[in-house]
């Protein structure tokens, strides 16, 4: 009984060299020589390829085993540390991939969204602009002072379509498109002050009319420039 349980241990030891094809005592090389040999052989049959692997990494466990208890060669050790190193550095390189890839935010980006970018559109996103204002300008001129609020909202949201079309986001959009907008109605305030009352009377432009005329530039030449 003892010698028949004995003989099935040390063919359960042996299995994972049999599976791989070499003897008990061989090197850490000669397994992963082996090793790669054996999956190179079965192909694409996954419970062969497990039966491999899980042969290999039993040999590995018992090699990092002895080496614990100092029943390894220097070669072995070597080997196994060979094999430690290659799987420490395939580890960092993922954690350097994941950290690489990972980008905290960046004050100088959040801020260059906001900041003003001025460049002219090319072609005819140019031509579109250049008549759009032009309309806006005479229409101001021929139309009643009720219709000049219409006329600067349109505008407005004329220039907020631009920066979005652009490339730049929602919020720094709008917050141009009002800033711009309210720059020129200051500027208007300004200029009515500045105007006398004689000259005022002495053209067909209304108040109102003088009072828009800088917002409606504004708003014009940042659909030009504001990128």
């Amino acid at each position: 009984m003892s010698s028949g349980t004995s003989s099935s241990s040390n063919s359960g030891s042996q299995d994972p060299y049999s599976t791989l094809g070499i003897d008990s005592g061989a090197s850490f090389d000669e397994i992963q020589k082996a090793k790669e040999r054996c999956l190179l052989d079965v192909g694409d049959d996954p419970r062969a390829k497990a039966k491999i692997e899980a042969s290999y990494d039993e040999l590995l466990m018992v090699s990092l085993k002895e080496r614990q208890l100092g029943k390894i060669s220097n070669e072995a050790v070597s080997a196994s540390r060979r094999e430690e190193s290659n799987v420490g550095a395939l580890e960092d390189s993922s954690l350097l991939t994941r950290l690489k890839s990972f980008k905290l935010p960046n004050k100088d980006s959040s801020d260059k969204a906001f900041s003003p970018e001025l460049s002219l559109p090319e072609g005819q996103g140019l031509t579109v602009r250049i008549a759009f204002g032009l309309l806006a300008l005479i229409l101001l001129m021929v139309s009643p002072k009720e219709s000049i609020q219409i006329i600067l909202s349109l505008s407005t949201l004329g220039l907020f379509v631009s920066q979005v079309r652009r490339g730049r986001k929602i919020l720094p959009s709008l917050g141009w498109s009002v800033v711009l907008l309210s720059t020129g109605l200051i500027l208007g305030g300004l200029l009515i002050n500045m105007v006398s009352q004689s000259s005022i009377l002495t053209t067909s432009l209304s108040k109102e009319h003088i009072e828009a005329l800088p917002a409606l530039f504004l708003l014009w030449l940042g659909s030009l420039l504001l990128a």
